[in-house]
């Protein structure tokens, strides 16, 4: 497999990481950027996975989360090139349209990570059960304060952005469930009136969004003492915030990825759970399905009582609660990516 890197130019420029194909074997992979690790570990695995099919492979990144005019282009330059399946984490539902008419002309679409809200806009979703993966860090985070603290908590939102994205709608959800926070609207983000939430601001999922977004809800509430962030990158600004402030030590952080850096950060003790996992089987396992319709039109099915494929999810955590299960950083690095 040959492999090219080039850019395409303009506002909300899109970069062609790899590829070089022949239309009847051509496997597309289209993440949100080409700078998170969590995608960049999803091409490395998408990448030796069409290898190993014998397919050829063209992997595009946006530049941001939440940029999806660059993805757009993506799929189409897929349709026009003959590709039999697309992979896509979709940076929101504005790209459902495209991928509609990529079905449509006979593609496999399967949604990586985030589901469409439009079910007729993909195959499938590989994906981690991301309300899950909130639940998880809720019930620790939870349990870690105990009845009293979870009573007076003074909670941080650090979220994608205010776009509703699934992946941030369900992360969001789970962690406020398994604090034990009532959800009234389990499809938006913030639509929970509880006091013990001080505010939701966008973290854009990286580092320096991640600060920005903890300094601009320390300045609502200085007393925050627990933070829910959208992944680890977002993780790592919201603690270089409270450092900056003098209060890393009165707040717990939780998150969502399992990153061999996320990982280390709970070794650590800066992050105090987070919940792991797991790209490359999603890219590879997403890769397989594209080489089985290929041959044949086999279609990939969904896991038994979910509405997707469950590429799996684990606790990562030094500091292990009743009631909940766990691994911890050991097992974490051993099973990390990026």
């Amino acid at each position: 497999m040959k492999v090219t890197t080039k850019a395409l130019l303009g506002a909300g420029a899109l970069a062609l990481i790899s590829g070089m194909a022949s239309a009847a074997d051509l496997a597309c992979l289209i993440t949100k950027n080409n700078t998170n690790p969590f995608f960049v570990k999803m091409k490395e695995g998408a990448e030796a996975a069409a290898t190993a099919a014998g397919l050829d492979f063209q992997a595009y990144a946006g530049e941001k989360d939440g940029d999806a005019a660059p993805q757009i282009t993506a799929i189409e330059n897929c349709v026009a090139a003959g590709a039999k399946g697309i992979l896509i984490t979709p940076s929101n539902d504005s790209v459902g349209p495209a991928l509609k008419d990529a079905r449509a002309a006979g593609i496999l679409v399967i949604s990586l990570d985030t589901p469409l809200g439009d079910a007729e806009a993909q195959d499938i979703t590989f994906a981690t059960d991301n309300f899950e993966a909130g639940l998880l860090i809720g019930k620790w985070a939870a349990a870690t304060l105990g009845a009293d603290g979870v009573a007076n908590a003074k909670i941080a939102m650090l979220d994608i952005n205010k776009d509703n994205i699934s992946v941030d709608v369900l992360r969001d959800t789970g962690f406020l469930t398994g604090f034990g926070i009532e959800v009234p609207d389990g499809k938006v983000l913030a639509s929970e009136t509880d006091p013990r939430v001080i505010g939701h601001e966008s973290s854009d999922a990286n580092p320096a969004g991640g600060q920005t977004a903890m300094e601009t809800l320390l300045a609502k509430d200085p007393d925050i003492n627990v933070v829910y962030t959208i992944n680890e990158p977002a993780a790592e600004g919201a603690y270089q915030a409270l450092k900056a402030a003098g209060k890393e030590s009165q707040a717990i952080i939780v998150s969502v990825d399992g990153g061999c850096p996320g990982v280390a950060s709970v070794k650590a003790g800066t992050i105090g759970a987070t919940s792991q996992q797991y790209p490359l089987k999603m890219a590879s396992l997403g890769i397989e399905a594209i080489a089985a319709f290929a041959k044949d039109g086999t279609k990939p099915t969904v896991t038994e009582g979910l509405s997707f494929f469950n590429t799996g999810v684990n606790l990562v955590t030094d500091k292990p609660v009743e009631g909940v299960e766990s691994i911890d950083s050991t097992k974490g690095t051993e099973l990390c990516w990026g």
